[in-house]
């Protein structure tokens, strides 16, 4: 049975190792190494932050990162959801998804961002599935380990706001 719960420092180590999987596939993030939690708490809203677990570990995350410090975009946040490498098909990404749109709509989030490697089909399908619709794309937007990326632009316009 897995179950969401809200995501703490005291879960760091466990989302960490999670972060730095999704880091290694290559295909998750630019990031080349997990941020200390410092670091990544200090950048991400305390609230809309999320682990999924199942038999006491931790088997997923996510969370919501602003897009900007300027007042006219507080309602426009990033999206981060992360699942543990192994886990596909348990619907892990769905119940992080579930909570973290229905935690951004009741915190006033009018838009949900996202910018995704098109390679990494897993989550651009998780983004669909919520109603999520491509708004972009940036060639060559910036290199990964030498080597020039694309990314694909998505958002969630929320129906509540």
């Amino acid at each position: 049975m897995i179950h969401i719960a809200k995501l703490t420092q005291n879960h760091w180590q466990e989302v960490a190792t999670i972060f730095q999987e999704g880091i290694e596939t290559k295909n998750a993030t630019f990031r080349t190494q997990v941020p200390i939690w410092e670091a990544w708490n200090e950048s991400h809203h305390q609230h809309s932050r999320f682990i999924a677990l199942e038999a006491g570990k931790v088997v997923g995350w996510c969370a919501l990162a602003p897009v900007s410090t300027r007042f006219e975009y507080n309602g426009v946040a990033e999206v981060s959801v992360y699942v543990k490498l192994g886990i596909a098909g348990k619907g892990v990404g769905s119940l992080l998804m579930e909570a973290l749109i229905a935690s951004s709509e009741a915190q006033g989030i009018w838009t949900l961002y996202s910018s995704l490697f098109p390679e990494n089909e897993a989550s651009v399908r998780l983004h669909l599935k919520y109603g999520f619709r491509k708004i972009g794309y940036r060639e060559k937007i910036a290199q990964l380990d030498g080597v020039w990326r694309d990314t694909v632009l998505y958002e969630r316009r929320s129906k509540k706001q």
